[in-house]
């Protein structure tokens, strides 16, 4: 009997083995590199990326500016200031190719494997991956690193909040195993992880005291990248050196990078001290954020003798929203005919001109300069999202196109304000002349006003049903923009609002946006060619309730969350446009931003000590990574000060 039971037992495993209805799916193949558009453009079997040198000399010093200060080297927790370029002493998982969209190759993994459904990834390490110190990178070293970021860092710990569990499957097999399917950006965005080495910040320090990941520290950290950290002075300056016994230099993707012996920051509190530094030769290379700058600030000698040079470069691989962002979390910004009043009250064509040379366009979209920017009335797939959500949503979106206020002239300035009263008035604010505290009639002048000669001086003040007034204080950090919001201020007045222009240094300005404390701040977001789950933190509901998040303004609305899980899990290319399209036009018609200005152009400036490929990444200028060291042209400039 027990003969027979054995042999039937034999029968079915061999049934059960042959037959399709229980066979187990074939596991995924593992690829060198993976792509949210489509097919990688480099075979596995490439030999660099076609923008690069690879020929391209090694050594030279390249240095660079940074604003304000820095106290800690670890990058993981969100609080304290980090040394700039801290990244370049670690590797991920993966990295990307600039002249292609959203497609991530290996680099410490020598592939990955996922699902038709996106449910899982694996990536897989490559075996001579080693830290600085000779020790292997490990698969235990990726598990604790996610660990670490996940619970130390409430930004990242949000961006990966769908990573269910991450675990080591095999000697050099790591598996993230998402709690949805369907998201087709996760197996990709977890590749973006740095790695750390648990086995440095697990032990002691020179000193024997034991290293703690969820504290600042100004311990050199221990990385596996390119370079490493040579110097330092707190607060001042850092300096990294290339690392000749890097384990990853013949790789096919950094092939024609890293050429710089050493890459330096130095750090200035005032930003006129700094533009004046580069003009005496202190640093090599700065990109003009100040339109004022760009247009007056360049002619000095060594410019005029072709010694440092001006260039712009397109911006193709992003869209940005820039903008006056009102804190909707204060309940006089929750009405939205006032943030449309606010809006109409910034003149932005005088501002373009006065201010930045007419240098700028005016955004009208959250994607702008994309493809994946809405425009006009919306139709077909995105119509369909939008009718889905109709009762949601602002019924003018269907059959109006957003646009912004124009001032052309005087007689634009004042219908807008007029249209900015009567937008204030529908949503119970109303203005009275009041007795202006700032000018308090003197003793002779309340006699005066008594006998009839005189009037007090007054001034027009915005207040609600309740009697409050409407008071906006514009945070800033930076003397740029406080031209810019001092610009803005007459405008708010006229209104009748209250408005102060309060400039803080950027410790200060970071813990108050943390916090939430502020009426209005100037902010920008980057997006990409291939939006996803960076959306949730830029507009979602839940990161409106989130200290630190980048949801700046506070914005929960059900249909926008709607449409950013349309967007995260788009099948194609055309929906992922259409969903796109759809959430821009509700975020625009929502007025929850006042639009603000933006240029295509990224405006460089350096001293001409540098050479590049002949022809430059689709996507990226990509300095300093792909340039290199031009001995002939340093030596005309001269020798670098040290």
């Amino acid at each position: 009997m027990l003969l027979k039971v054995r042999r039937l037992a034999l029968a079915l495993a061999v049934l059960a083995a042959a037959s399709p209805a229980y066979a187990q799916p074939a596991p995924a193949p593992f690829r060198a590199a993976a792509s949210l558009l489509g097919e990688p453009k480099y075979p596995p079997d490439f030999k660099h990326f076609d923008y690069v040198n690879p020929n391209a000399p090694k050594g030279g010093l390249v240095r660079f500016s940074e604003t304000g200060t820095f106290d800690s080297f670890n990058a993981i927790i969100p609080r304290g200031a980090v040394a700039a370029g801290i990244g370049l002493i670690y590797d991920t998982l993966t990295t990307q190719s600039h002249d292609e969209v959203a497609t991530a190759y290996g680099l410490v993994a020598e592939g990955l494997s996922y699902p038709d459904d996106f449910s899982t990834v694996t990536y897989r390490l490559r075996e001579n991956a080693k830290w600085h110190d000779g020790q292997p990178i490990t698969a235990d070293d990726v598990v604790w690193s996610f660990e670490v970021l996940t619970k130390n860092n409430p930004g990242q710990a949000f961006y990966y909040r769908h990573v269910k569990s991450v675990e080591k499957t095999g000697e050099r097999d790591v598996t993230f195993t998402f709690d949805q399917g369907g998201n087709r950006e996760l197996p990709q965005i977890v590749g973006e992880m740095m790695v750390l080495p648990k086995h440095w910040w697990t032990g002691t320090d020179a000193g024997g005291k034991p290293r703690d990941i969820t504290q600042g520290t100004l311990e050199a950290p221990l990385g596996s990248g390119p370079y490493r950290v040579k110097s330092f002075v707190p607060g001042r300056t850092v300096s990294y050196e290339r690392v000749d016994t890097y384990w990853g230099k013949d790789l096919p993707v950094n092939i024609g990078s890293n050429n710089f012996d050493e890459i330096r920051y130095e750090y200035y509190r005032d930003e006129t001290v700094e533009l004046e530094a580069f003009k005496a030769d202190h640093y090599d290379f700065r990109v003009e954020a100040s339109a004022k700058n760009w247009a007056t600030a360049y002619n000095f000698p060594a410019k005029n003798e072709g010694k440092v040079v001006l260039e712009m470069f397109e911006n193709r691989a992003s869209g940005v929203m820039q903008a006056f962002v009102p804190n909707l979390r204060r309940p006089k910004f929750e009405d939205p005919r006032v943030r449309r009043a606010l809006n109409y009250a910034l003149d932005f064509e005088g501002m373009n001109h006065t201010l930045f040379f007419d240098q700028y366009t005016r955004i009208s979209s959250y994607f702008s300069g994309t493809e994946l920017a809405s425009s006009g009335t919306p139709s077909g797939e995105e119509l369909e999202f939008l009718n889905a959500i109709k009762d949601k949503v602002p019924e003018e979106l269907f059959t109006k196109t957003y646009t912004n206020p124009v001032t052309r002239n005087e007689e634009d300035r004042r219908a807008n304000l007029r249209a900015a009263f009567d937008l204030l008035r529908q949503a119970g604010w109303t203005v009275r002349d009041e007795v202006n505290p700032d000018h308090p009639p003197s003793f002779f002048d309340k006699i005066l006003i008594a006998v009839g000669l005189s009037k007090p001086i007054t001034r027009r003040t915005l207040r609600n049903a309740a009697g409050e007034p409407f008071t906006i204080e514009i945070l800033i950090n930076s003397p740029a923009f406080e031209r810019v919001a001092l610009f803005y201020k007459p405008g708010l007045e006229r209104l009748g609002m209250q408005v102060s222009v309060r400039m803080v240094d950027s410790s200060q300005y970071i813990n108050r946006i943390r916090a939430r404390d502020f009426d209005m701040i100037i902010a920008a977001w980057g997006q990409s060619l291939s939006p996803g789950n960076e959306q949730r933190e830029y507009w979602g509901s839940e990161s409106a309730k989130r200290d630190g998040s980048r949801n700046y303004a506070g914005i929960a609305n059900p249909a926008v969350d709607h449409l950013i899980d349309k967007v995260i899990y788009a099948e194609n290319r055309d929906q992922l446009i259409a969903a796109t399209r759809a959430l821009d036009r509700v975020l625009l018609w929502n007025d929850y931003v006042i639009p603000a200005w933006t240029l295509r152009f990224t405006r460089t400036a350096r001293w001409d000590r540098f050479a590049r490929p002949d022809t430059l990444p689709k996507y990226s200028f990509d300095f300093p990574s792909i340039w290199w060291w031009d001995a002939a042209k340093a030596a005309k400039i001269g020798a670098v000060p040290q």
